[in-house]
């Protein structure tokens, strides 16, 4: 009889954040991730905010037990710019769901959290889908723990696509340059870089929407009252009926590394001028720097989506396929 595999032992790292609370629930309804704790960074929303919004998640999902922990308010040189343009003023695209007073803060930071995680456990991998501000002072503070980390995911950078922010740079990484470059420079594994040339493939439509609707009201309800804001934005500033979810996909790729392909290189990351925040991925080895990073180029859209409603609804296999051929 065959062992069974030991869970994914994850810490996630997130702005909450439309996609990162899809994000945050595919990982909730995964069996094969075991949440160490969520911890929250100033990007989409300011880190207090991204606290509150993750309680309101953990609330819907009935898992208040997981520990979150609020962290850096700043990036660690620029000035911070939120995305509430993007998500809305409360992050959760204006849904107004009533905030969750029955949980006492913790009272470690989100960074002495992850210090503390690494230095006295083995195997843990982190899933960042936010600004890496956190990541950076941790490894700063830390670095002999950051041995530990067996696997990161960022959710930030492009290497071909267009960046979301500016003509080059994609938000993460763009909202905080100097905490991006220090991981990458520093970190002692490569970073899985789960870019724009991927998750931009990756769209919430009406139609899949509906689907979710018809099969779990509830969960169907609750995205719809996060996600209506986030239609309306994507089709008056890319013409994209539905959404892009980007922060999903890094979760996705944990579970099932095949479903992206991609190549290693040396990546570094542009901290100033009219540049700042883009991914300068060496594909062609002209600096003959090791790689230190896993550029994601490549994704099966479909598949994807077959592991996201598996999972939010219990979907079934020989449905799932029917179904998504019709509405992807």
């Amino acid at each position: 009889m065959n062992a069974k595999k030991a869970k994914y032992q994850v810490i996630i790292d997130c702005d909450p954040g439309i996609d990162d609370c899809l994000a945050l629930l595919l990982a909730l309804k995964s069996p094969e991730i075991e949440i160490l704790g969520i911890t929250t960074v100033s990007g989409n929303v300011p880190a207090a905010l991204g606290e509150k919004n993750t309680l309101k998640l953990l609330n819907f999902a009935h898992r208040l037990d997981i520990p979150v922990y609020c962290g850096s308010k700043q990036p660690l040189k620029r000035d911070y710019v939120s995305a509430q343009d993007t998500h809305g003023m409360d992050g959760l695209g204006e849904s107004a769901i009533s905030e969750i007073t029955t949980v006492q803060p913790q009272k470690l930071d989100a960074v002495s959290f992850i210090s503390q995680t690494l230095a006295t456990r083995t195997n843990v991998t982190i899933i960042a889908i936010g600004p890496l501000t956190n990541l950076a002072k941790s490894l700063q503070q830390q670095p002999i723990a950051w041995q530990n980390c067996c696997d990161l995911i960022s959710m930030g950078g492009t290497f071909k696509s267009p960046g979301n922010c500016s003509p080059l740079a994609e938000y993460n990484y763009w909202c905080d340059p100097d905490a991006a470059e220090y991981v990458f420079q520093h970190a002692p594994l490569p970073i899985k870089m789960v870019g724009l040339d991927v998750t931009r493939k990756i769209v919430l439509t009406p139609n899949i929407l509906e689907y979710i609707r018809q099969k779990s009201p509830t969960t169907g309800e609750f995205i719809t009252a996060i996600t209506r804001f986030y239609f309306d934005f994507h089709w008056k500033q890319e013409k994209v009926i539905g959404c892009v979810i980007n922060d999903p996909l890094a979760v996705a790729y944990l579970l099932e590394p095949n479903l992206c392909q991609g190549f290693a290189a040396y990546t570094t990351v542009e901290t100033t001028g009219k540049a700042i925040g883009q991914t300068l991925v060496d594909s062609q080895s002209f600096w003959h720097r090791s790689p230190n990073s896993f550029i994601l180029t490549q994704v099966d859209a479909q598949r994807f989506m077959h592991i996201f409603l598996q999972r939010l609804i219990k979907a079934t296999d020989p449905e799932l396929t029917t179904i998504l051929q019709q509405i992807m």
